[in-house]
Protein backbone atom coordinates (compact mmCIF):
# COMPACT_ATOMS: atom_id res chain seq x y z
CA UNK A 1 0.00 0.00 0.00
CA UNK A 2 1.10 3.52 -0.68
CA UNK A 3 2.48 5.91 1.91
CA UNK A 4 0.87 8.82 0.09
CA UNK A 5 -2.30 9.06 2.20
CA UNK A 6 -0.72 8.17 5.55
CA UNK A 7 -0.18 11.08 7.88
CA UNK A 8 2.78 11.73 10.14
CA UNK A 9 1.76 11.78 13.80
CA UNK A 10 4.19 13.51 16.14
CA UNK A 11 4.50 13.10 19.89
CA UNK A 12 3.44 16.72 20.31
CA UNK A 13 0.14 15.94 18.59
CA UNK A 14 -0.55 13.16 21.09
CA UNK A 15 0.33 15.52 23.97
CA UNK A 16 -2.21 18.01 22.62
CA UNK A 17 -4.92 15.35 22.28
CA UNK A 18 -4.40 14.03 25.81
CA UNK A 19 -4.29 17.52 27.32
CA UNK A 20 -7.47 18.52 25.49
CA UNK A 21 -9.59 15.40 25.93
CA UNK A 22 -8.14 13.52 28.92
CA UNK A 23 -6.39 16.10 31.10
CA UNK A 24 -6.19 13.67 34.03
CA UNK A 25 -3.30 12.00 32.14
CA UNK A 26 -1.66 15.17 30.80
CA UNK A 27 1.36 14.83 33.09
CA UNK A 28 2.21 11.27 31.97
CA UNK A 29 5.21 10.73 29.72
CA UNK A 30 4.39 10.11 26.06
CA UNK A 31 6.88 8.43 23.74
CA UNK A 32 6.59 6.44 20.49
CA UNK A 33 6.46 2.65 20.65
CA UNK A 34 9.32 1.04 18.76
CA UNK A 35 7.89 -0.49 15.57
CA UNK A 36 4.54 1.14 16.26
CA UNK A 37 2.80 -0.41 13.24
CA UNK A 38 1.67 0.48 9.72
CA UNK A 39 -2.09 0.96 10.08
CA UNK A 40 -1.66 2.88 13.32
CA UNK A 41 0.94 4.94 15.16
CA UNK A 42 1.32 3.83 18.76
CA UNK A 43 2.66 5.74 21.77
CA UNK A 44 3.35 4.87 25.38
CA UNK A 45 1.19 6.85 27.80
CA UNK A 46 2.96 6.48 31.11
CA UNK A 47 3.91 2.91 32.03
CA UNK A 48 0.53 1.22 31.85
CA UNK A 49 -1.31 2.64 28.83
CA UNK A 50 -0.84 3.20 25.12
CA UNK A 51 -2.34 5.59 22.61
CA UNK A 52 -3.20 4.19 19.18
CA UNK A 53 -4.04 6.46 16.25
CA UNK A 54 -4.94 5.39 12.70
CA UNK A 55 -2.36 6.60 10.19
CA UNK A 56 -4.85 6.99 7.30
CA UNK A 57 -8.58 7.39 6.79
CA UNK A 58 -8.92 3.84 5.45
CA UNK A 59 -7.92 2.52 8.89
CA UNK A 60 -10.09 4.84 10.95
CA UNK A 61 -13.28 2.76 10.93
CA UNK A 62 -11.47 0.00 12.82
CA UNK A 63 -11.34 2.07 15.98
CA UNK A 64 -15.06 1.71 16.74
CA UNK A 65 -14.94 -2.03 15.98
CA UNK A 66 -12.21 -2.57 18.57
CA UNK A 67 -13.94 -0.36 21.12
CA UNK A 68 -17.21 -2.27 20.77
CA UNK A 69 -16.02 -5.84 20.40
CA UNK A 70 -12.75 -6.28 22.28
CA UNK A 71 -14.50 -6.46 25.68
CA UNK A 72 -16.76 -9.23 24.36
CA UNK A 73 -13.89 -11.12 22.74
CA UNK A 74 -11.85 -10.75 25.93
CA UNK A 75 -14.48 -12.63 27.94
CA UNK A 76 -13.96 -15.70 25.76
CA UNK A 77 -10.17 -15.77 25.26
CA UNK A 78 -7.65 -17.35 27.63
CA UNK A 79 -4.70 -15.14 26.57
CA UNK A 80 -4.42 -11.39 27.00
CA UNK A 81 -5.77 -9.04 24.37
CA UNK A 82 -5.92 -5.24 24.36
CA UNK A 83 -8.50 -3.67 26.68
CA UNK A 84 -9.95 -0.36 25.50
CA UNK A 85 -9.90 2.27 28.23
CA UNK A 86 -11.46 5.15 26.34
CA UNK A 87 -11.95 6.42 22.79
CA UNK A 88 -10.73 9.82 21.70
CA UNK A 89 -12.55 11.88 19.11
CA UNK A 90 -11.43 14.04 16.16
CA UNK A 91 -10.06 17.49 16.90
CA UNK A 92 -8.13 20.28 15.20
CA UNK A 93 -4.95 18.36 15.99
CA UNK A 94 -6.06 14.99 14.53
CA UNK A 95 -8.93 14.10 12.15
CA UNK A 96 -10.24 10.67 13.28
CA UNK A 97 -11.30 8.66 16.31
CA UNK A 98 -8.44 7.16 18.30
CA UNK A 99 -8.02 4.94 21.35
CA UNK A 100 -6.29 4.52 24.68
CA UNK A 101 -5.64 0.91 25.73
CA UNK A 102 -3.90 -0.93 28.52
CA UNK A 103 -0.24 -1.65 27.83
CA UNK A 104 0.64 -5.36 27.53
CA UNK A 105 4.26 -6.14 28.27
CA UNK A 106 5.84 -8.70 25.96
CA UNK A 107 7.98 -9.48 22.94
CA UNK A 108 6.52 -10.06 19.49
CA UNK A 109 7.17 -13.55 18.20
CA UNK A 110 9.07 -12.30 15.15
CA UNK A 111 11.92 -11.30 17.48
CA UNK A 112 12.49 -14.84 18.73
CA UNK A 113 12.76 -18.27 17.17
CA UNK A 114 9.59 -19.79 18.52
CA UNK A 115 9.52 -21.80 15.30
CA UNK A 116 11.15 -24.66 17.20
CA UNK A 117 8.70 -24.82 20.11
CA UNK A 118 5.79 -27.20 19.44
CA UNK A 119 3.81 -25.80 22.38
CA UNK A 120 3.76 -22.41 20.68
CA UNK A 121 2.13 -23.92 17.58
CA UNK A 122 -0.48 -25.49 19.83
CA UNK A 123 -1.05 -22.19 21.68
CA UNK A 124 -1.68 -20.38 18.39
CA UNK A 125 -4.17 -23.02 17.29
CA UNK A 126 -5.97 -22.87 20.65
CA UNK A 127 -6.32 -19.10 20.39
CA UNK A 128 -7.95 -19.43 16.96
CA UNK A 129 -10.33 -22.13 18.15
CA UNK A 130 -11.38 -19.98 21.10
CA UNK A 131 -11.87 -16.99 18.83
CA UNK A 132 -13.95 -19.02 16.38
CA UNK A 133 -16.23 -20.24 19.18
CA UNK A 134 -17.36 -16.73 20.19
CA UNK A 135 -20.99 -15.88 19.28
CA UNK A 136 -21.26 -13.78 16.13
CA UNK A 137 -24.61 -12.06 16.56
CA UNK A 138 -24.45 -8.47 15.23
CA UNK A 139 -20.69 -8.83 14.66
CA UNK A 140 -19.08 -6.92 11.76
CA UNK A 141 -18.90 -8.69 8.41
CA UNK A 142 -15.78 -8.90 6.30
CA UNK A 143 -15.45 -6.07 3.79
CA UNK A 144 -13.46 -3.15 2.50
CA UNK A 145 -12.80 -1.83 6.02
CA UNK A 146 -10.64 -4.89 6.86
CA UNK A 147 -9.41 -5.53 3.31
CA UNK A 148 -11.78 -8.48 2.93
CA UNK A 149 -10.16 -10.67 5.58
CA UNK A 150 -12.86 -13.26 6.22
CA UNK A 151 -13.92 -13.32 2.56
CA UNK A 152 -12.49 -15.32 -0.34
CA UNK A 153 -8.97 -14.42 -1.54
CA UNK A 154 -10.46 -14.17 -5.03
CA UNK A 155 -10.92 -10.43 -4.42
CA UNK A 156 -7.16 -10.14 -5.02
CA UNK A 157 -7.06 -12.19 -8.21
CA UNK A 158 -5.89 -9.26 -10.35
CA UNK A 159 -3.07 -8.42 -7.95
CA UNK A 160 -1.86 -12.03 -8.00
CA UNK A 161 -1.94 -12.15 -11.79
CA UNK A 162 -0.02 -8.88 -12.06
CA UNK A 163 2.63 -10.09 -9.61
CA UNK A 164 3.06 -13.42 -11.38
CA UNK A 165 3.49 -11.68 -14.69
CA UNK A 166 6.28 -9.58 -13.21
CA UNK A 167 7.93 -12.41 -11.27
CA UNK A 168 7.81 -15.20 -13.82
CA UNK A 169 11.56 -15.65 -14.09
CA UNK A 170 12.16 -16.43 -10.41
CA UNK A 171 9.09 -18.48 -9.44
CA UNK A 172 7.29 -21.64 -10.50
CA UNK A 173 4.37 -19.75 -11.98
CA UNK A 174 2.62 -22.85 -13.32
CA UNK A 175 2.50 -24.49 -9.90
CA UNK A 176 1.58 -21.24 -8.14
CA UNK A 177 -1.31 -20.63 -10.52
CA UNK A 178 -2.52 -24.18 -9.93
CA UNK A 179 -2.58 -23.59 -6.15
CA UNK A 180 -4.16 -20.16 -6.56
CA UNK A 181 -6.94 -21.51 -8.78
CA UNK A 182 -7.59 -24.28 -6.30
CA UNK A 183 -7.84 -21.70 -3.51
CA UNK A 184 -10.24 -19.30 -5.22
CA UNK A 185 -12.47 -22.06 -6.59
CA UNK A 186 -13.30 -23.28 -3.06
CA UNK A 187 -15.74 -21.63 -0.66
CA UNK A 188 -16.57 -21.50 3.04
CA UNK A 189 -19.99 -23.15 3.45
CA UNK A 190 -20.18 -23.31 7.24
CA UNK A 191 -21.48 -20.68 9.67
CA UNK A 192 -19.41 -17.50 9.81
CA UNK A 193 -16.90 -17.41 12.66
CA UNK A 194 -14.75 -14.69 14.17
CA UNK A 195 -11.47 -13.99 12.41
CA UNK A 196 -8.62 -11.86 13.73
CA UNK A 197 -7.71 -10.61 10.26
CA UNK A 198 -3.97 -10.17 10.84
CA UNK A 199 -2.86 -13.13 12.92
CA UNK A 200 0.84 -12.63 12.20
CA UNK A 201 4.14 -12.78 14.07
CA UNK A 202 4.15 -9.06 14.78
CA UNK A 203 0.75 -9.26 16.50
CA UNK A 204 1.59 -12.17 18.80
CA UNK A 205 3.33 -11.50 22.12
CA UNK A 206 5.32 -14.30 23.74
CA UNK A 207 6.89 -15.11 27.07
CA UNK A 208 8.91 -18.22 28.03
CA UNK A 209 8.03 -20.16 24.86
CA UNK A 210 4.33 -19.53 25.39
CA UNK A 211 1.80 -17.30 23.68
CA UNK A 212 1.10 -14.46 26.10
CA UNK A 213 -1.13 -12.08 24.16
CA UNK A 214 -2.60 -11.26 20.76
CA UNK A 215 -2.88 -7.62 19.71
CA UNK A 216 -4.26 -5.49 16.85
CA UNK A 217 -7.86 -6.59 16.34
CA UNK A 218 -8.61 -3.75 13.93
CA UNK A 219 -9.23 -6.22 11.11
CA UNK A 220 -11.52 -8.47 13.14
CA UNK A 221 -14.77 -9.56 11.51
CA UNK A 222 -16.81 -12.69 10.96
CA UNK A 223 -16.57 -14.94 7.94
CA UNK A 224 -14.18 -17.54 6.53
CA UNK A 225 -11.28 -18.25 8.96
CA UNK A 226 -8.77 -19.21 6.25
CA UNK A 227 -7.04 -15.81 6.36
CA UNK A 228 -5.94 -16.53 9.94
CA UNK A 229 -3.98 -19.67 8.99
CA UNK A 230 -1.11 -18.14 7.03
CA UNK A 231 1.23 -18.42 10.02
CA UNK A 232 1.62 -22.04 8.95
CA UNK A 233 3.98 -20.93 6.17
CA UNK A 234 5.16 -17.48 7.23
CA UNK A 235 6.50 -18.67 10.58
CA UNK A 236 6.40 -22.37 11.41
CA UNK A 237 8.83 -25.00 10.20
CA UNK A 238 7.40 -28.14 8.64
CA UNK A 239 7.10 -30.06 11.90
CA UNK A 240 5.32 -27.31 13.80
CA UNK A 241 3.20 -26.48 10.76
CA UNK A 242 1.75 -29.97 11.05
CA UNK A 243 1.10 -29.50 14.78
CA UNK A 244 -0.63 -26.19 14.07
CA UNK A 245 -2.66 -27.74 11.25
CA UNK A 246 -3.70 -30.72 13.36
CA UNK A 247 -4.72 -28.58 16.35
CA UNK A 248 -6.65 -26.02 14.28
CA UNK A 249 -8.56 -28.92 12.73
CA UNK A 250 -9.88 -27.24 9.58
CA UNK A 251 -11.06 -28.98 6.43
CA UNK A 252 -8.75 -29.31 3.43
CA UNK A 253 -10.43 -26.65 1.32
CA UNK A 254 -10.03 -24.07 4.08
CA UNK A 255 -6.32 -24.82 4.02
CA UNK A 256 -6.34 -24.34 0.25
CA UNK A 257 -7.80 -20.86 0.70
CA UNK A 258 -5.24 -20.17 3.42
CA UNK A 259 -2.55 -20.97 0.86
CA UNK A 260 -4.20 -18.45 -1.44
CA UNK A 261 -4.11 -15.72 1.23
CA UNK A 262 -0.46 -16.44 1.93
CA UNK A 263 0.50 -16.42 -1.75
CA UNK A 264 -1.31 -13.15 -2.40
CA UNK A 265 0.45 -11.27 0.40
CA UNK A 266 3.91 -12.64 -0.31
CA UNK A 267 3.64 -12.17 -4.08
CA UNK A 268 2.45 -8.60 -3.63
CA UNK A 269 5.31 -7.75 -1.28
CA UNK A 270 7.92 -9.51 -3.40
CA UNK A 271 6.75 -7.72 -6.53
CA UNK A 272 7.41 -4.34 -4.89
CA UNK A 273 10.96 -5.18 -3.77
CA UNK A 274 13.54 -3.91 -6.24
CA UNK A 275 16.42 -6.11 -5.14
CA UNK A 276 15.20 -9.67 -5.53
CA UNK A 277 18.37 -10.93 -3.82
CA UNK A 278 17.79 -8.89 -0.67
CA UNK A 279 17.07 -10.57 2.65
CA UNK A 280 13.44 -9.47 2.56
CA UNK A 281 12.94 -10.74 -0.99
CA UNK A 282 14.59 -14.09 -0.28
CA UNK A 283 12.38 -14.47 2.79
CA UNK A 284 9.26 -13.93 0.66
CA UNK A 285 10.50 -16.38 -1.98
CA UNK A 286 11.05 -18.94 0.79
CA UNK A 287 7.47 -18.46 2.03
CA UNK A 288 6.07 -18.77 -1.49
CA UNK A 289 8.06 -21.96 -2.03
CA UNK A 290 6.82 -23.37 1.29
CA UNK A 291 3.24 -22.82 0.14
CA UNK A 292 3.91 -24.06 -3.37
CA UNK A 293 5.44 -27.36 -2.36
CA UNK A 294 3.34 -28.09 0.72
CA UNK A 295 1.31 -31.21 -0.01
CA UNK A 296 -2.04 -30.63 1.64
Amino acid sequence: MSDSDRINIETNTVHDLIKEQFPQWADLEIKPVEKGGWDNRTFHLGDKMLVRLPSAERYASKVAIEQSWLPIINENISVQIPEPIVMGVPSKAYPWNWSIYNWIEGVTSDHLDYNHHPEFANDCARFLKELQSIPTKNAPNSGEHNFFRGSSPIVYNDEVEDALENLGEILNNLKIREIWERAVSSEWHKEDVWVHGDFAETNILVDKNKLKAVIDFGGASIGDPSCDLTLAWTYFNEQNREIFRYCVNMDQKTWWRAQGWCLWKSLKILDKIDDKNSKEALSRISIINSVTYDKI
